[in-house]
């Protein structure tokens, strides 16, 4: 299976013709390990949950009125790998693994230094946060608590989440995937350690997932500097690498390419949780029950998203490495292919959630209010899962495209004009059932708008690679 990934792989990078059959063939060889990330990250998401939620609805109450806040902090995070990330992709599909190597160098030093100081900004306002987002005062201690530690181990889950990607560029899925089930695996022992064997409570699940992270990203840390094929530092040894090509110190081409692919995502980071929050503060008034139903259906509905992110992982780097190849027709294929697979999965899954949802709203929680509530509100989530399936997996071929910009702006206008909007109208006269009404209908009309998007050709514009070597030759024509 190994080797059949490989030669279709180099099938994108040699120029070699490919029928539709092995571009199908070569999605699911990426995407089904990124599915089984995908799930143990879901399923190390709802231990937390249920282990919260048995010692109480303020308990889960105060990890939901949170939550969106630290959606933000972990987006600036994923976009800033996206930055290196997508130019590793372009590299690797360009043959040029020397810069791939020198990109990745750069990367670690500058975002490990951009997290540090996003994790001291969470911790200075984590005492202020939950009285910002309208909780009630019952919540204020254990939701300050559980961001404040969960801000500390930031930039270890920074460091997690670009070496998992890094070793997806190259097309290594299986690696990541099963460090995930492994971060799963050690975040249930943590958790039960912490919660109930040190009687931490909500402390204790913000430190058993951090330590997960940690240790996560220490094992993969190990495998892409040593032994992945593609970037393994060791192998510079036998190239032809310059002194600036070793430099771990980042330098103006590198970081301008990155800020131009992150900058737009960094945006979109804040119009997206930013929205959230919004969300957050529209929901909170409605009372604890429904705070914490609103938290436990976000969870259970995240089941259908894994085909989703999962493919959404594999088109970024199969159409990373197609457009760094020069064979936009392949990558549009790609993004085809991809976007249909991924949102006819979780219309599978919609259905399945639409039948069990009591069932798994009552993995979570044992209070029958937020069961009844949470149920309802996932069967109506249901009815948008075919187009949030749309916009998540061609989001990705965008990025692997290099085209951050008018996505975000098709996101923004989604979020904000669609759904908050709705929101303000439908949540005060329907409650929670209003909300996610709303957020059911702007999830089709993203769909909508990202399906209209890979369906021209503008998205393929953005030429990364040949955009530095112009930029390159202007200033050693100036030094001339």
């Amino acid at each position: 299976m190994a080797a059949s990934k490989d030669i279709l792989l180099a099938k994108i990078r040699n120029g070699s013709a490919m029928t539709g059959r092995e571009q199908l063939r070569l999605s699911f060889l990426l995407c089904m390990p990124a599915i089984l990330a995908q799930f143990s990250t879901i399923l190390m998401e709802y231990i937390d949950a249920g282990m919260v939620g048995r010692l109480g609805a303020e308990q889960a109450a105060a990890i939901g009125l949170v939550s969106s806040t630290s959606w933000i902090f972990g987006g600036f995070c994923t976009a800033s790998s996206s930055g290196f990330t997508v130019q590793v992709a372009q590299r690797i599909g360009a043959n040029d693994f020397v810069g791939a190597r020198s990109v990745l160098r750069k990367s670690f030093t500058s975002l490990l230094l951009f997290s540090s100081c996003l994790a001291l900004l969470g911790v200075a306002i984590s005492g202020s946060l939950p009285r910002w987002l309208g909780g009630g005062e019952e919540l204020w201690n254990d939701a300050s608590a559980y961001f404040a530690i969960h801000m500390a181990f930031l930039p270890m889950m920074q460091l997690c989440y670009t070496t998992g990607m890094m070793l997806e560029a190259a097309g290594n899925m299986k690696v990541p995937s099963f460090c995930n089930v492994l971060m799963c695996l050690m975040d249930v022992g943590f958790n039960y350690l912490f919660i109930y064997g040190l009687g931490m409570g909500v402390k204790g699940a913000a430190i058993g997932t951090g330590l997960s992270h940690l240790l996560t990203a220490l094992v993969m840390l190990w495998f892409l500097l040593e032994r992945s094929p593609e970037l393994s530092l060791h192998l510079d040894r036998r190239e032809v690498a310059t002194p600036r090509d070793r430099s771990f110190l980042p330098d103006e081409d590198t970081l301008q390419t990155a800020f131009g692919i992150c900058g737009p995502m960094w945006m979109q980071n804040i119009v997206m949780r930013g929205a959230y929050i919004i969300s957050t503060l529209i929901v909170a008034p409605l009372g604890t029950i429904a705070i914490a139903a609103n938290s436990f259906a976000i969870i259970a509905e995240s089941f259908c998203y894994m085909p989703g992110y999962g493919m959404e992982e594999a088109v970024t780097t199969l159409v990373g490495q197609s457009v760094g190849a020069r064979r936009k027709d392949l990558a549009r294929r790609f993004a085809h292919i991809s976007t249909a697979a991924g949102a006819l999965m979780m219309t599978g899954l919609a259905v399945l959630m639409y039948a069990f949802a009591p069932q798994m709203m009552g993995l979570l929680t044992n209070d029958a209010e937020v069961i009844a509530l949470g149920a309802r509100v996932l069967r109506i989530e249901a009815f948008a899962e075919l187009m949030y399936g749309v916009s998540i997996v061609a989001y990705g071929a965008c990025v692997g495209a290099g085209d951050t910009l008018m996505p975000s702006v098709m996101n923004f206008a989604s979020m904000w004009v669609v759904r908050i909007g709705l929101a303000l109208v439908l949540t005060p006269r329907f409650g929670l059932v209003g909300y996610w009404v709303a957020m059911c209908i702007e999830l089709n009309v993203r769909g909508l708008l990202f399906m209209g998007r890979i369906s021209g050709h503008k998205w393929l514009e953005k030429d990364i690679l040949n955009k530095e070597k112009r930029t390159i030759w202007r200033r050693q024509k100036k030094s001339v």
